[in-house]
């Protein structure tokens, strides 16, 4: 794809504004509780009957661009400039060649692994896969004691982030990208990861937000990380829990590799070296 009018640029560049829902973004709504002055009875029976109280989301489209906010409808939370920079990473990994497939840990609705799958079918690769790995419960209660950053965290009570895998595959369908290309890895990290058929990684997209899940996936993916390929983390700049883990891991390893900032919450690095991994 050599040009910004090349079909299969203006494919992807479709695919970002699609799963951040771009298009339609002045057109949402979201679902509110009845207010309670209103009679008991009657929102009983609206209820009962499957009535919701839906009212317009005001989208800024500044937060939208810079994934600050959090979409009603959209596929994905990280935005345009996250998916630009993903972009980036798993297209200079196939132009360069750099073997392995590619993963996401914490996939809420899919976007982000939609949308590598998405650039695999623009490029006509057909011998990589996109590994898409999640609880598809949403996140762990707290082990504080083993990781006392995480102490005091509520990403477990959040609903919102909870997206079962069958709704997570029929997102990928109905962008006409559910196959075998595709592989699911269900349950917590700390027990798929370690076990998973992965031999080697192109790209790494970390998005577990705690500090367990954003060491679980360094620990188990990080040595099957490509020298050449990219370790992204998407919430480096926004979660201490995440922060902290990374820069245990880092030092831990001596990995001295820049890490670059995306745009003031996710940041990625290019692995340099095989390191004390390999």
């Amino acid at each position: 794809m050599s040009g910004p009018d090349n079909a299969g640029a203006l494919y992807l560049d479709l695919m970002k504004r699609a799963l951040v829902n771009w298009i339609y973004r002045d057109a949402e709504y979201q679902k509110v509780p009845f207010p309670p002055a209103l009679d008991q009875t009657l929102i009983q029976e609206a209820m009962a009957a499957g009535f919701q109280l839906m009212l317009p989301y005001s989208c800024d489209h500044q937060l939208r661009a810079n994934g600050r906010d959090y979409p009603p409808f959209a596929h994905t939370l990280i935005g345009l400039k996250r998916l630009d920079n993903l972009q980036f990473c798993v297209e200079d990994a196939l132009a360069t060649r750099v073997p392995g497939d590619f993963i996401e840990t914490g996939v809420w609705r899919g976007g982000a692994t939609i949308f590598m799958r998405a650039i695999l079918k623009a490029h006509g690769v057909t011998d990589r896969a996109v590994w898409v790995a999640d609880s598809f419960e949403g996140l762990p209660p707290p082990n504080a004691e083993k990781y006392p950053f995480d102490e005091g965290s509520r990403f477990h009570t959040a609903e919102y982030l909870a997206v079962s895998l069958e709704q997570v595959k029929a997102n990928f369908d109905r962008y006409g990208l559910l196959d075998q290309q595709v592989r699911f890895l269900k349950g917590w990290f700390r027990d798929t990861l370690p076990e998973a058929p992965i031999h080697r990684l192109a790209v790494v997209r970390l998005d577990g937000d705690m500090y367990e899940s954003t060491m679980d996936g360094l620990v188990n993916l990080y040595p099957k990380l490509s020298v050449g390929g990219y370790l992204i983390v998407d919430d480096y700049g926004i979660a201490p829990s995440c922060y902290h883990a990374v820069n245990d891991f880092r030092r831990k390893h001596q990995i001295s590799d820049r890490i670059i900032q995306i745009d003031g919450w996710g940041v990625y690095w290019q692995r340099s070296s095989a390191g004390p991994h390999r």
